[in-house]
């Protein structure tokens, strides 16, 4: 399938560059319907019925944007996986000329050996001192890793707080999962007074979400892998759920793609899961737990494109987009949202 299928042109003054505020009063489309529906996000409650679950990703994003040198050149490092202790796999720029066993040196005596070079271009650094200590430097010395179509000419400190969700706790993503960015505490609690459940899940999102794809034919790519978890409380609870009939909303695309590499795992069925998934969703791919999906606006091209042109159909979601575009939705990690329905279940 030819990448070209997944473009479309986006005027870039669509490309938000702050959240709106507050958070649910972004704008939320609603593609549940055959004809689209423009709301604000605070309008969420209007579309779920009780028993209904929102399964929500609660990775916190740690600073992991470093800068250091090796010998007199500077080196930004981003990290982007945990693979083991005190190791990372990371993107370096420029990391061409860095090689195996070279140092990068940051502040405080913290260093990172290159130990692995990967094809896919990121690399492998065993720091030396242990994780504790390196995210406590990571947390000192690093800047929140926004994604390069936002454009920051300083450090903007607002960004620590706009670029996590409401439902961080668990340190470990280099990206945010964007479609949690939309939630408020009174959003929540009004959810929740109508008898919508909530079903936390953890996907560390890695900087590999913001790499585009570079070959022709989708099924060459090779997607990075990223660290999940899914405990046995949210098992039970969406289990519960589809035992009696009730939807399974996944807000933002991680989400969905924990929830379908269980089930693909486990033969249809969720269970309490740890480890590593690096599913790429493609037009054709059978889901068995999502119903539906809250997401924002994804790039051209982009994985996470195709992944929604699968779960709502490629022909119906381009039509979304380009209606969204139209309305002039704001686009992308600090844009606005939509809400899909799985492909041939619209109402």
């Amino acid at each position: 399938m030819d990448i070209s299928l997944f473009d479309y042109e986006l005027n870039s003054n669509l490309i938000a560059q702050k959240p709106c505020v507050p958070r649910d009063h972004s704008r939320l489309l609603n593609c549940t319907k055959e004809v689209a529906e423009d709301l604000r996000f605070k309008d969420l409650p209007s579309i779920l019925n009780s028993g209904d679950v929102l399964v929500i990703n609660n990775t916190k994003v740690i600073p992991s944007r470093l800068f250091g040198k090796r010998d007199q050149v500077k080196i930004e490092v981003t990290l982007h996986m945990k693979t083991m202790k005190n190791t990372w796999k990371a993107f370096l720029k420029p990391g061409r000329k860095c090689i195996i066993n070279d140092t990068i040196l940051f502040q405080n005596d913290l260093k990172a050996k290159v130990i692995k070079k990967y094809i896919e271009g990121d690399v492998l650094l065993h720091f030396n001192k242990n994780d504790q200590k390196v995210l406590k430097e990571v947390n000192y010395q690093g800047q929140m890793p926004l994604p390069p179509y936002i454009k920051r000419n300083e450090k903007n400190e607002s960004d620590n707080q706009d670029y996590q969700t409401i439902f961080a706790e668990e340190d470990g993503a280099v990206a945010a999962p964007t479609a949690g960015l939309h939630f408020t505490d009174e959003l929540i609690k009004i959810l929740k007074s109508k008898g919508v459940l909530f079903a936390p899940i953890t996907l560390h999102v890695g900087a590999g979400t913001f790499l585009p794809v570079k070959v022709n034919n989708i099924y060459d790519h090779k997607m990075h892998e990223e660290l999940g978890f899914l405990s046995k409380n949210t098992s039970d609870i969406i289990n519960n759920a589809i035992q009696n009939d009730k939807r399974i909303i996944s807000v933002g695309t991680t989400s969905l793609r924990i929830l379908e590499t269980v089930a693909k795992l486990k033969n249809g069925i969720i269970e309490p899961w740890s480890g590593v998934t690096d599913l790429f969703i493609t037009p054709g791919f059978q889901f068995k737990i999502v119903d539906l999906l809250i997401t924002n606006f994804h790039l051209p091209k982009s994985t996470l494109l195709m992944l929604v042109s699968a779960f709502h159909g490629k022909e119906k979601t381009f039509e979304r987009y380009k209606y969204a575009i139209e309305k002039k939705y704001r686009f992308f990690s600090y844009g606005d949202s939509c809400i899909f329905s799985r492909e041939n279940n619209l109402k």
